[in-house]
């Protein structure tokens, strides 16, 4: 198979955030030909859950999202802390968005939101057996409302266009996939 790796021949950043890094690369295409600039966006992780409680409802949250000037309706889940295990991450976004607790986790997928200018990827899961046990420990910028649907309405708002944010729906549909949903 033909090898179309780029080779990296150097790197300078030119903004660096706690959420986001602008690098520019400089590139060795297989066949010779140098790429420069190549803008690379840095970005942590991300994980999120399709979480079914125990009563076999779908957790979704509604929350602002600014860039977009949308409210947006999605799966619960953010950024995983450096260092900490994708799994951990996933229980501890569940607990704060949400105030549920899940003991059954099975990591379905990984995806890249754009592999073509972002770095990172999302660990998608499925979680089972939701108990609510605490209130909702939110960041400061978060307002997050929390709300349960069955899964013939979660198919009914994918079908409607209704979850507007691509990496959730991609997991929903793995989800819907594993859970034996899809007809």
């Amino acid at each position: 198979m033909k090898d179309l790796t780029w080779k990296t021949l150097s790197s300078t950043y030119e903004h660096t955030g706690p959420w986001a890094t602008l690098r520019r690369d400089r590139c060795e295409m297989p066949d010779g030909r140098i790429k420069d600039p190549y803008y690379v966006l840095e970005y942590p992780n991300w994980s999120n859950a399709v979480a079914i409680t125990e009563e076999g409802k779908v957790l979704l949250v509604r929350q602002y999202r600014h860039a977009a000037q949308i409210v947006s309706l999605e799966l619960p889940g953010g950024v995983i802390e450096k260092g900490e295990d994708p799994k951990d991450g996933i229980k501890r976004e569940l607990l704060e968005e949400t105030g549920y607790l899940f003991d059954d986790f099975e990591q379905i997928a990984i995806v890249y939101a754009n592999p073509a200018t972002g770095d990172n990827h999302t660990y998608c899961y499925l979680a089972k057996g939701g108990k609510k046990v605490q209130e909702q420990s939110l960041d400061e910028h978060e307002d997050i409302i929390v709300e349960q649907y069955t899964i013939a309405e979660v198919k009914q708002l994918l079908t409607e266009n209704k979850i507007a944010q691509a990496l959730h729906c991609t997991n929903l549909f793995y989800a819907l996939m594993k859970l034996g949903e899809l007809k």
